[in-house]
């Protein structure tokens, strides 16, 4: 027998095979379709109706809400029981690629009772929807031991601290509560999500200490404390974070030295301790074993001492800032050398003294630089591409003593703007004469004066 084409024949036999399949499959699971169980399905609608009640979900969502519901509401088919079950419920637009169901300025939470209806629910996700109304944060134990994250993301009208209790959450992977107005301490049951990876709890108002058994979360990828209120010592248990790519306790009132345990995070990338309340002997030495760093930044805190010469260890660094420490002393010629990823330099607010190192003009990479407001002096090494590249985002005032070529200034003024109050370099035209000719006007008042003596001598 022949096929009259090909074509045909691959369709027919491709219908075929997916229809035996479907057929096949459809009796294994007793000849229906999943769908969500009733209980689930009228606790999503309590849910949603909390959060908007000027939508009518019911009616514009009436059938099984895992097979047509809202974005947002996210099913799984769960094998164990060969059924439909709620395992994500995400509320609040954050782009047009995320249309989830809207909140409004009257948005409440329902009853946390109710979210022990979802038991395979792996994730909440509330994206500004609690931002007028008080509402206080729930006690999530409740939810079933496969939950695995939490997010709460600019909620200013949520209020209230984190629970001691977290029974069913040891399976928590991602607590992110940021932009809100929850408070009180970080309990010490904090320490037994021991699956936890990242700890995003920043702009918010907690405070007192850390609790010292944070090591326990030996998972732990991501630790973001910034914009809160703890105070005391950053606990030395903290090495104990070996997984650690990102620490991030910055605009706080954390004080004592920086702990020097935190050496054994050699896997970090990432380290914000600025404007807190730390002092020491100068910029930790062991940062130079550090390799991984792609950014660390500590300005605004009372370390003093020079700018140690580590750099040679972390050539991937692209970030540091170190304003407002105490610097004194010269800049390295290392961090010239070494430093090429480097793409923000802020050392700005010191006592640094001497010339900028002429190694500086090798950061081809380098899109923000900060000297102002120190002593330093002499020329300034770059050229009028280098000027043009950083823009505005150089920033050298407040040092009277620097200077740069004329023909870079104008260049730089043309593209950029205002460059600030940095003198013109004097030129020597002849070196027979250049002792009359200094780069200050001390200098140069001198040398008129050497002249009307040598002519008063002559004179007489």
């Amino acid at each position: 027998m022949a096929f009259s084409s090909t074509p045909t024949f691959c369709f027919t036999f491709t219908f075929t095979f997916l229809f035996t399949t479907l057929t096949t499959t459809s009796l294994q699971l007793g000849n229906s379709q999943p769908i969500l169980n009733s209980v689930e399905q009228e606790s999503v609608y309590q849910v949603l109706e909390s959060l908007n009640s000027n939508i009518s979900w019911r009616s514009l969502f009436p059938d099984d809400l895992c097979l047509s519901g809202p974005h947002g509401v996210v099913c799984d088919y769960i094998t164990i029981t060969q059924t439909l079950h709620i395992v994500e419920l995400n509320f609040g637009v954050v782009s047009d690629f995320d249309p989830n169901p809207t909140c409004t300025p009257n948005s409440t939470l329902p009853d946390p009772v109710l979210f022990s209806n979802f038991p395979h629910l792996r994730k909440l996700f509330f994206y500004q929807c609690f931002t007028h109304k008080p509402v206080s944060l729930p006690d999530f134990y409740r939810v079933g031991s496969g939950f695995e994250e939490l997010v709460f993301i600019d909620n200013p009208g949520l209020f209230g601290s984190l629970s001691d209790n977290f029974g069913g959450m040891k399976s928590l992977r991602r607590l992110i509560i940021t932009g809100s107005n929850v408070s009180g301490e970080i309990p010490v049951g904090f320490g037994e999500l021991i699956n936890l990876e990242e700890a995003t709890l920043s702009r918010n108002g907690f405070t007192g200490v850390l609790p010292g058994n944070l090591s326990k979360l030996e998972k732990l990828k991501i630790l973001d404390f910034s914009q809160n209120g703890f105070t005391g010592k950053v606990p030395g248990s903290i090495d104990g974070l070996k997984n650690l790519l990102k620490i991030d306790l910055s605009y706080n009132k954390f004080s004592g030295e920086i702990p020097a345990k935190m050496e054994g995070l050699r896997g970090l990338e990432f380290l914000d301790l600025s404007y807190n309340r730390f002092v020491g002997c100068g910029v930790p030495l062991f940062l130079g074993n550090m390799s991984k760093l792609k950014g660390v930044y500590l300005s605004g805190n009372e370390l003093g001492g020079v700018i140690p010469d580590i750099w040679e260890n972390l050539r991937g660094i692209n970030g540091i800032g170190l304003s407002g420490v105490g610097l004194i002393g010269v800049i390295p010629t290392s961090m010239g050398a070494y430093l090429g990823n480097l793409s923000y330099l802020a050392l700005d607010n010191n006592n640094l003294i001497g010339e900028v190192p002429k190694e500086f003009e090798k950061l081809g990479m380098l899109n923000e630089l900060d000297l102002s407001n120190n002593s330093l002096s002499g020329k300034l090494p770059f050229s009028k591409e280098f000027m043009v590249k950083v823009g505005k985002k150089l920033k050298v005032e407040g040092n009277l003593e620097l200077c740069m070529d004329e023909g870079v200034i104008k260049s730089f003024n043309k593209v950029s703007g205002y460059l600030g109050q940095v003198k013109v370099c004097s030129k020597i035209e002849d070196p027979r004469y250049a002792f009359l000719y200094g780069t200050s006007s001390s200098t140069r008042n001198s040398g008129h004066v050497y002249c009307l003596l040598v002519l008063f001598i002559l004179l007489l």
